[in-house]
């Protein structure tokens, strides 16, 4: 069982991110990485992060890989906001575009997420990675499957 069907069984997408967030659990993904969802609207979301030697790569800075899971999750997670009690969803493709690299002394970073169309078995989004003074370090697109629980 995942830790959305933990916290909010019978509940719309929505219900269950605001669930999470008010009980104060994380993901795995967000405890390995140390980044928490921080806003929770109708097709929008943002986590915020603050990369670090944790997240490095052996070149000496933040490894692609976290831009692209923090743009994955923005994404995936304003798709489930528009989710009905029971349905479910997974990426199908995710496009990174890095602008900026990252480094520890980046400092915190924010995912924005937000939904672009939504059907009934596919939905599209969007995500912007930005630091505290609004300066873009990644964007991405993601096509993701909807389907029953």
């Amino acid at each position: 069982m995942n830790l959305a069907e933990k916290m909010g069984a019978g509940l719309t997408g929505i219900e269950q991110l605001r669930a999470i967030a008010a009980s104060g659990a994380r993901s795995g993904i967000g405890e390995t990485l140390q980044f928490e969802l921080v806003l929770i609207e109708d097709g929008n979301v943002a986590f915020e992060g603050t990369p670090g030697l944790h997240a490095y790569n052996p070149i000496g800075m933040v490894h692609g890989g976290y831009a692209a899971t923090l743009l994955d999750s923005a994404c995936g997670c304003a798709v489930h906001t528009k989710l009905s009690a029971t349905q479910a969803y997974t990426t199908l493709e995710l496009k990174v575009c890095y602008l900026k690299a990252m480094t520890a002394g980046t400092g915190k970073v924010r995912a924005e997420g937000k939904v672009i169309q939504i059907g009934r078995r596919a939905a599209f989004a969007e995500a912007r990675l930005v630091d505290m003074a609004g300066k873009l370090y990644a964007t991405a697109t993601s096509s993701l499957l909807i389907m029953d629980r």
